[in-house]
């Protein structure tokens, strides 16, 4: 049978618009979201693991998924890179948990020039995840959205408080200013990669807007889970 792309969501409530990880229509396969209740934004968008009881509802998730019969598990969070290892070993089908893990291979790419990462919350990105992806702390440049307004009303908050709405082009006009300002601080920078679930919406205006090449979990997964793959 076809093969499907199972995503574990973040427990939210705002709009999941066409591009974000947590959209169905945003993969190259057809795709069946799993949200893990509990797993609010501010429990897992910080340095360090997420409790262990979300872990283990992670990986319960991930099972489910792969039961169903799932080729490929992905998440909404690129945070979950933390726990890559323990999800990717609850089940026998290739796991995705960031966009994180595309680092070694843009690096490579790049001829070893830094890889720009936008993400959430710059100050929680610290070097246990950079390292979790297999990449060195060292070969990143990091950029965040934690002061964009808009951005931290509608992805950072608690769920009860998350913007239930919200104006796609002033996101936009959020995550391209600070895609600007990391290229700006770091011209150094030979490509950029989103740690953010919710920014591949973003990356065709990021790309225009800083000449650098925008990479996502999106193209993580297209890379892992070919448009033939079956189970």
């Amino acid at each position: 049978m076809q093969a499907f792309i199972g995503i574990l969501s973040l427990d939210t409530r705002f709009p999941r618009i066409p591009g974000d990880a947590g959209h169905p229509g945003s993969y190259h396969l057809p795709a069946r979201v799993r949200i893990v209740p509990g797993a609010e934004s501010p429990l897992i968008v910080r340095d360090g693991r997420p409790s262990e009881a979300l872990v283990a509802a992670f990986c319960a998730a991930a099972q489910a998924l792969e039961a169903e019969g799932a080729c490929l598990i992905t998440s909404t969070c690129g945070f979950l890179v933390q726990v890559q290892a323990e999800i990717a070993a609850s089940v026998r089908i290739p796991v995705l948990m960031s966009g994180l893990c595309l680092l070694p291979v843009l690096g490579a790419m790049t001829g070893g020039r830094p890889v720009g990462v936008l993400t959430a919350d710059r100050g929680a990105l610290r070097d246990g995840a950079i390292r979790a992806a297999g990449a060195s702390p060292g070969a990143v440049r990091i950029g965040g959205l934690e002061d964009s307004a808009l951005f931290r009303g509608t992805f950072l908050a608690a769920k009860a408080e998350q913007n239930q709405a919200f104006d796609r082009d002033a996101m936009e006009a959020e995550v391209v200013a600070a895609a600007q300002a990391l290229v700006g601080r770091h011209p150094e920078i030979g490509a950029i990669l989103f740690e953010c679930g919710n920014l591949p919406p973003y990356a065709a205006a990021v790309a225009a807007r800083t000449g650098r090449a925008v990479f996502s979990l999106l193209d993580a997964a297209r890379l892992v889970a070919g448009p033939g793959a079956r189970v």
